[in-house]
């Protein structure tokens, strides 16, 4: 068992409140009444091994879950092939370039793209 908790019952949603792609996620999914967890990917960070599980359950390397063309990773990274430990330090201190939202419920773990993809999971 992982350490994220999940359930059958609700979709956990890990977002940036930032993010245009999460707002419109969560109002599409409160508007089709579903019940939700919000994680604010600010407020609350993420530890090393939530994100080995969520890079796990997406089938990605923790470093897929680095979005390379937010502004922030261009500012204060370069493009460089960094180890595993690395892309987590740089999530956990910098948890803006993640990329989200990411839904889950039960087994089922989605990046979305749009706010329909809500409804896989």
């Amino acid at each position: 068992m992982g350490e994220i908790a999940t359930s059958k019952r609700q979709i956990t949603i890990y977002f940036n409140p930032e993010s245009i792609i999460a707002e419109k996620t969560l109002a599409f999914a409160r508007a089709e009444g579903l019940a939700i967890l919000e994680i604010d990917l600010l407020k609350t960070p993420l530890t090393g091994t939530q994100l080995a599980e969520l890079s796990s359950r997406l089938n990605v390397e923790i470093k897929d879950l680095v979005d390379q063309e937010h502004d922030s990773y261009k500012s204060k990274f370069e493009t460089h092939d960094f180890s595993t430990d690395d892309w987590i330090k740089m999530i956990r201190c910098n948890p803006e370039i993640m990329k989200q939202p990411i839904a889950l419920r039960g087994d089922i773990t989605v990046l979305v793209l749009t706010p329909t993809d809500i409804l896989k999971v």
